[in-house]
């Protein structure tokens, strides 16, 4: 049997798409990695990836030595850290993805008690809103908001969130408050972009679901961004209740059609590469986030 780093390499080769990448990555030259993966072929007897100048191709044996590895290399890993999690508490390196709102409005505040319950694993946390290739980029766990695409990562829900449509008194008092859906077409909705299935906000006329197509002076990337502009007097806006829940709080921002505003709940979930949900301090990663979503 060829050593778990001969076959690392190679699953690293496909995530990445080159050499050239994995040798950076992995402290080796090029034509190293490319004798890496030369060598397993030989072993087997098959050629695992069809190499040309542009790309490298996986063959149809390839494509189910790869899957196969993928479950080798975590069920090592799975037993090395259920092996050692026997002297103690799980203990290791877990990388964790997830948007910049429930970052900051959710998972900034679950941490510190994390820490504090688990002192020997290590977060290396990445803020991003834009989608990662959890795969590639060697994720444990990824948080995801909304519904999610199809995909072969393991998942499993932490909690939900809601949407509540929200303005700042000082705007209110410049413009009215809507009384009526219909009101908010000539209102100042500012407008996440980058999902079409927010683009329209739903709410309900005489019992009958209608989507609006608001408009207004600022649209953005950022959810936080907007929530900031809405705080400021800029605009109404449609978030995320965990987003809002500070401001909504303290008064700096007031819930406006909450009996007529369909709240679309979403749910909140951990994204794992298959079989890492069984590594002792990934599991005890989401179990921990899901009972502080509770």
């Amino acid at each position: 049997m060829k050593p778990a780093h001969d076959i690392a390499i190679f699953v690293r080769v496909v995530d990445l798409g080159s050499f050239a990448a994995v040798a950076e990555e992995a402290g080796l030259t090029p034509s190293g990695v490319s004798k890496v993966v030369s060598r397993l072929e030989d072993h087997l007897g098959v050629k695992l990836l069809q190499r040309s100048t542009r790309r490298l191709v996986l063959t149809q044996e390839g494509e189910l030595y790869v899957r196969r590895s993928r479950d080798i290399l975590a069920a090592l890993e799975s037993a090395e850290a259920e092996v050692t999690a026997v002297r103690g508490l799980p203990r290791g390196l877990i990388r964790v993805n997830t948007g910049s709102a429930f970052g900051k409005y959710r998972l900034v505040r679950l941490l510190p008690e994390f820490q504090r319950l688990y002192p020997d694993v290590s977060v290396d946390l990445s803020i991003t809103d834009r989608r990662v290739d959890v795969i590639a980029d060697q994720i444990d766990v990824a948080i995801r908001v909304g519904p999610l695409g199809d995909s072969g990562l393991m998942a499993r829900r932490l909690g939900e969130v809601r949407r509540v449509i929200v303005a700042s008194p000082s705007y209110l008092d410049r413009h009215g408050t809507p009384q009526s859906p219909r009101d908010l077409l000539s209102h100042n909705c500012l407008q996440l972009k980058g999902f079409s299935r927010l683009a329209k906000w739903p709410l309900y006329e005489g019992g009958k679901r209608v989507l609006l197509p608001v408009t207004g002076s600022i649209t953005c990337d950022s959810a936080e961004l907007l929530l900031e502009l809405a705080i400021a007097g800029v605009g109404i806006i449609r978030l995320g209740d965990f987003l809002g829940s500070d401001a909504l709080a303290d008064g700096r921002l007031v819930p406006l059609l909450a009996d007529c505003h369909d709240d679309d709940p979403s749910a909140i979930t951990a994204l794992m590469p298959p079989n890492r949900q069984n590594v002792p301090r990934v599991r005890a990663f989401v179990d921990f986030v899901r009972q502080g979503m509770a």
